[in-house]
């Protein structure tokens, strides 16, 4: 059996690995003129670190299995200590659910929230709409905490995760754990013992490495049309028994648009947020202590700086490096603008707000500047329906599946899993006729 993988992000080598496994011969076609979507590495300062993904959920089997199962080391942050820059301070992170209030306390000892947005929290509305119907996170927890907590809480905590706007991403796909808080007690999930979060010993572009070695990865191959026929696939010249896409939602759209055309409208019709990511090298002489306590803050958009986070790297790792690497975030859906900004722009305003927030007024001996345009697909509120539907049609189409960061989450282990998920669906046996 052949196969032809669309996409080497980590879904689609994940895909093609699997395939590997099973014995199918797998080529994987790649437009840009390396392997791993959104996990990249990059040398800065003389050290090696990641300018896109750096970790995964430790807490979903899919990642920290993979990486497990092709040798890899797993490693977990040195430290957790996160900040929100917010009310003009670093504030402590309070305890939440994806910014949802889980102490009450926690929460008005942190100086987070106004007097008036404290007791806004404090005075709770459940919500008495149907407990299955999906609503936005932002309106879940402004019905019920209030507005100042989605303004100062959520909203940097999801900007870190899809750059998107709290009221408009959907609870049931992004963070289906807040429906048991629109009514009844609120509770906190027991603690499973285990780090949230995990990464790589030598960064996560390790994964990619190790994914691409073994497998027929050719970059530079704009694949522009699919066509199918009695015999199989055509795709880039050559025929396949089956195809599995692995791009991002546009470009899968217009893959799609001749066989499978009611999911390609579904996925022309997603929006994306751009976001930038800057890595800035220092000498360890020049940063502030405050850069040694923590892993990083967030910050609110209601504050109006340029950043929307920065990442401590070398004190969230315990990276043994020769300088100290912190990194920025920046741009949010719907801010093209971010992206048209020079390089130099981004850093100057990266190191402004560093200067504003910690007091770092050194020169870095290094930096680099890393564009990911359309970089994080939206899950809007009805995202599950959507993605029904959109699977719906391509299962129609035998020898047919599509993966990735579009469908069932944006990180690195939803990927993996989405990957999986797409091999299964083309090896012989799991085909409709």
């Amino acid at each position: 059996m052949r196969v032809v993988v669309v996409g080497a992000g980590v879904a689609g080598l994940t895909a093609a690995h699997e395939l590997d496994r099973a014995g199918a011969e797998v080529v994987v076609l790649e437009a840009t003129d390396r392997a791993g979507g959104k996990i990249r590495r990059e040398t800065v300062g003389g050290a090696a670190v990641d300018v896109g993904a750096e970790a995964m959920v430790n807490r979903r089997p899919e990642g920290i299995g993979l990486a497990r199962d092709l040798g890899l080391e797993v490693v977990h942050p040195a430290l957790t200590a996160s900040r929100i820059w917010t009310r003009g301070d670093l504030r402590p992170l309070p305890r939440s659910m994806l910014g949802a209030p889980l102490d009450l306390d926690q929460l008005a000892a942190s100086g987070i929230l106004s007097p008036e947005g404290l007791a806004r929290a404090r005075h709770q509305v459940e919500d008495t709409g149907p407990d299955d119907a999906d609503v936005s996170v932002g309106d879940l927890v402004a019905r019920r905490w209030g507005d100042e907590v989605v303004d100062r809480l959520v909203e940097p905590l999801l900007g870190g995760v899809y750059a998107g706007r709290a009221r408009a991403i959907s609870t049931l796909a992004a963070a289906p754990v807040l429906m048991r808080y629109r009514s009844g007690p609120v509770t906190p999930p027991p603690d499973p013992g285990t780090p949230v979060f995990a990464g790589l010993r030598g960064g996560m572009g390790t994964l990619v490495d190790r994914l691409a070695e073994d497998l027929d990865v050719r970059t530079g191959v704009v694949v522009r049309e699919l066509t199918r026929s009695d015999t199989g696939w055509s795709v880039a010249g050559d025929t396949y028994d089956a195809v599995v896409v692995a791009t991002p939602a546009v470009p899968t759209a217009r893959l799609l648009a001749d066989v499978a055309p009611l999911a390609a409208a579904e996925l022309a019709a997603y929006e994306h947020a751009s976001v930038v990511v800057v890595t800035l090298a220092f000498d360890p002489a020049d940063v502030p202590p405050v850069v040694a306590e923590a892993s990083g803050f967030l910050v609110p958009p209601v504050d109006g700086r340029a950043i929307k986070a920065s990442t401590f790297s070398s004190s969230k790792w315990g990276f043994d490096h020769d300088v100290v690497l912190l990194r920025t975030s920046l741009g949010r859906v719907g801010d093209e603008r971010t992206l048209q900004r020079t390089d130099a722009e981004l850093v100057a305003a990266s190191l402004a707000d560093l200067q504003a927030a910690v007091g770092l007024r050194a020169t870095p001996v290094a930096t680099h500047v890393q564009r990911w345009g359309a970089g994080l697909p939206q899950y809007a509120v009805g995202h599950l329906d959507r993605v029904a539907r959109i699977r719906a049609d391509v299962a129609r189409v035998p020898g047919l599946a599509v993966c990735g960061a579009a469908y069932d989450g944006v990180g690195v282990a939803a990927c993996i899993g989405s990957g999986r998920a797409a091999a299964a669906a083309v090896l012989p046996g799991t085909m409709e006729p």
